[in-house]
């Protein structure tokens, strides 16, 4: 049987084969956005077996093994990594339509060379291949990122971390990929959490000063943006459910800081009040350094109490919220704005309903400081498949610029997952060489593929100012 894996994977017309072979499929790649450790890359972690590769922390594959009924000692508890990847090998032929269909196709095929269908009669054959290269040289964790010709990865880190791994590959010239810190303030953010006291005094030992009014956490998060930004920090990043962005209410942010380091817990108008000012304060500092703001919206963690306390979080108990309120993420782009200090800005949701409303919202705020300025970020999570980001992109085609979109990220902690670039790629191709197929874009080649390079690299290249 012809592999599944193959030169024409997903790339159904000429044009889309025209477009991928020749433009998209040796463009280098920049992962702007991933959970990946600089403490594992600085080290050249060395992966056991494939078992601990893809299984160790990859909810994902979690979800779909449970939904075949697998014991969760075999998911995420004590069973040995050999007997967790049997398991999964076993449920991988109902996995049709699911993108973890794919993407383990495609990662078996391009890091270990297996052409073969997964299932339970190939499961030895794939832990013997991938296993052979995972003890070799080329197995390694920088020799993986290596290998699909990564420019850059960005990671995402806490503003008290002290950045030792990134300083220390930073300094080493035989890692030629740059990993670069992203500034992640959730948990100074989260002042209705009863874990904001612990963390605002370790955030205030990191900047070296106490924290105990609104201004004080302003002064420790402006030092520690000063400290990533010189480590080489690009991009800011941020996660919300359904926030409130409106209330501009100054004492009501004070009280909302007092109450929580006191071990109250604030009003939720007075944590909104907080969050909002708080959020004006930090885009004004990334627009002032050139940083791009990431917004995530519309997750919702934790569902599943028990999976929770049995697992722990990022277990596969996180869903999609209900659709977010556009005028609160407007009231804050808007203020930033007005004052000409809003930075470059990425949006993404996790609920598909609101793609257009994103896509629409960012149109509103372009201006001349940079082309792209505003992005409606790639399908995240959920929306990770054919059609989810199919979608997007016609989306942003429809509403935004399709030629000035930043592209492809992997927002995984697996240094396997690299192959998802080429998914999205193939994707791309396949969506734009379609339109020229239907005569709905000139057969203009060279043109075309000038976008489709500026979508897979360029672009984000200049975004993040790189090479700078």
């Amino acid at each position: 049987m012809k592999s599944f894996i193959n030169e024409e994977f997903l790339l159904t017309t000429e044009a889309a084969r025209r477009l991928y072979h020749g433009c998209a499929e040796d463009m280098p790649v920049i992962d702007y956005h991933c959970h990946l450790s600089p403490a594992d890359i600085y080290a050249d972690k060395r992966f056991a077996d494939i078992g601990e590769a893809w299984l160790a922390d990859d909810h994902y594959k979690w979800r779909v093994m449970r939904a075949n009924a697998v014991p969760e000692e075999y998911v995420s508890g004590k069973a040995s990594f050999r007997e967790k990847f049997m398991r999964f090998a076993a449920v991988m032929p109902g996995l049709i339509g699911n993108p973890i269909y794919h993407w383990s196709h495609l990662e078996l095929k391009r890091y270990f060379g297996f052409g073969e269908l997964l299932d339970a009669s190939t499961a030895q054959a794939a832990w013997d291949c991938a296993n052979a290269k995972l003890q070799s040289p080329a197995g390694s964790a920088r020799s993986l990122i290596s290998a699909f010709n990564i420019r850059a990865l960005c990671t995402t880190d806490d503003p008290a971390d002290d950045l030792r791994w990134h300083k220390l590959l930073a300094a080493d010239e035989s890692f030629e990929t740059k990993v670069l810190p992203t500034f992640r303030p959730d948990k100074a953010l989260g002042v209705d959490s009863p874990d904001f006291p612990a963390y605002a005094a370790k955030l205030a030992e990191a900047a070296g000063a106490p924290i105990r009014t609104a201004d004080d956490m302003k002064a420790a998060l402006e030092k520690r943006i000063e400290y990533f930004a010189a480590a080489g920090c690009r991009l800011s990043d941020h996660a919300f459910a359904a926030p409130d962005f409106t209330v501009w209410d100054e004492k009501a942010a004070e009280a909302a800081i007092r109450k929580a380091l006191g071990g109250e817990r604030p009003t939720p108008h007075e944590a909104a009040a907080y969050r909002s000012l708080m959020m004006d304060f930090l885009g004004g500092q990334y627009s002032r350094r050139g940083m791009a703001m990431q917004l995530h919206f519309g997750v919702v963690r934790s569902i599943n109490t028990k999976l929770l306390r049995e697992v722990g979080p990022d277990a596969g108990g996180d869903t999609i919220s209900d659709t977010i309120p556009i005028a609160s993420l407007a009231a804050l782009l808007d203020r930033l704005a007005e004052r000409d200090a809003l930075p470059k800005t990425i949006l993404y949701t996790l609920n598909a309903s609101d793609y257009n409303k994103l896509a629409a919202c960012a149109g509103c705020f372009y201006d001349a400081s940079a082309r792209g300025k505003m992005q409606f970020g790639a399908a995240w999570w959920f929306n990770d498949h054919i059609d989810g980001m199919t979608a997007q992109l016609k989306t942003l085609a429809n509403i935004g610029v399709l030629s000035r979109f930043i592209g492809m990220l992997t927002d995984s902690r697996s240094f396997l997952s690299f192959p998802r670039h080429e998914y999205f790629r193939r994707i791309l191709c396949e969506l734009v060489g379609g339109w020229i197929e239907k005569g709905l874009a000139p057969a203009d080649y060279d043109g075309i593929g000038e976008i489709i390079r500026d979508v897979c690299f360029n672009n984000v290249r200049d975004y993040i100012a790189l090479e700078e």
